[in-house]
């Protein structure tokens, strides 16, 4: 049995890197003090870095993201130090990043207690990053090896698109970590309900962690509806409604936790001994229609 935590993350303003440090090192402890083993914040959760920019700068589309690149660093040793602190792992999210070829994507990176393992960016890119901020997508697939299991990372509007899903679940994946952000409730469900079809699909865990509340100094993250929510395949041993876990409210005030606890062999056990196959049986879809 292992304990997760997602947050409900509020885009609030924190105008110092003292205030910001401060701020994430207390949410933190927060989920560390019931006992969370994992931690997931949401997408551009790291975006709340550009409150330290001048406000002209901060409300800018472009203008906050180059703003925040010389805080990326910071904010990495940062996170790497609370996961190290607290022998933790930690997802704090997701950032635009300026890569070499002069393209921002969006990076989400993961840390144990041993520094960082690695990072996943975002593939499919939704009509405001393509369009409006002009987000580029990364490349590949990752699986990370953990001491709580095999961990992906599907960013969002990831989550929507069934074979990413199932790539990661081919390589071992006992648990997919979904980070998101979306400015209605709409966006919302469309999310939550593709990371709940990922996880009957592949029979596996998919965890959320969404932004939440209002942030008019954003022009990137002014709205934000969600909820955090923890779903697996409805078979036994599970939620016969595969919600192992949900927040109540869409939009609640300030930042707040869903601490879960799982146990992944469960979950995988309904590969061997399921109702249905769902996993195994994927390939045969393909006879029916080519």
């Amino acid at each position: 049995m292992i304990r997760l935590a997602a947050c409900q993350y509020a885009i609030e303003l924190h105008d110092s890197w003292a205030a910001y440090a401060e701020h994430l090192q207390g949410l933190c402890a927060e989920a560390v003090g019931q006992g969370a083993q994992l931690l997931l914040l949401p997408e551009y959760a790291g975006l709340v870095l550009s409150g330290q920019l001048p406000a002209d700068q901060r409300g800018d589309l472009l203008g906050s993201i180059v703003g925040i690149q010389p805080l990326i660093e910071p904010w990495l040793a940062l996170c790497e130090g609370i996961a190290r602190r607290w022998g933790i792992y930690l997802q704090p999210g997701s950032a635009p990043v300026l890569d070499a070829d002069g393209r921002y994507r969006n990076r989400a990176w993961l840390f144990g207690a041993e520094g960082v393992l690695g990072y996943q960016d975002k593939l499919m890119m939704t009509r405001f990053e393509r369009e409006q901020w002009d987000i580029a997508p990364g490349e590949g697939l990752k699986v990370f090896d953990t001491a709580l299991g095999r961990l992906g990372i599907l960013i969002c509007y990831d989550n929507e698109f069934p074979m990413l899903a199932r790539t990661l679940a081919e390589g071992g994946a006992d648990l997919i970590l979904a980070p998101s952000c979306t400015d209605t409730e709409a966006g919302y469900h469309r999310v939550r309900i593709g990371a709940q079809a990922r996880a009957l699909e592949n029979q596996i865990a998919v965890l959320q962690s969404p932004t939440v509340g209002l942030a008019p100094w954003s022009l990137a993250l002014d709205e934000n509806v969600g909820k955090a929510g923890l779903f697996v395949p409805p078979d036994h041993g599970l939620p016969k409604d595969g919600v192992m876990a949900e927040s109540e409210l869409l939009m609640p005030a300030g930042s707040r936790w869903l601490v879960s606890d799982i146990d992944l062999d469960a979950v995988r056990r309904v590969r061997q001994a399921g109702q249905v196959f769902t996993f195994r049986d994927w390939p045969e879809q393909f006879d029916k229609v080519l």
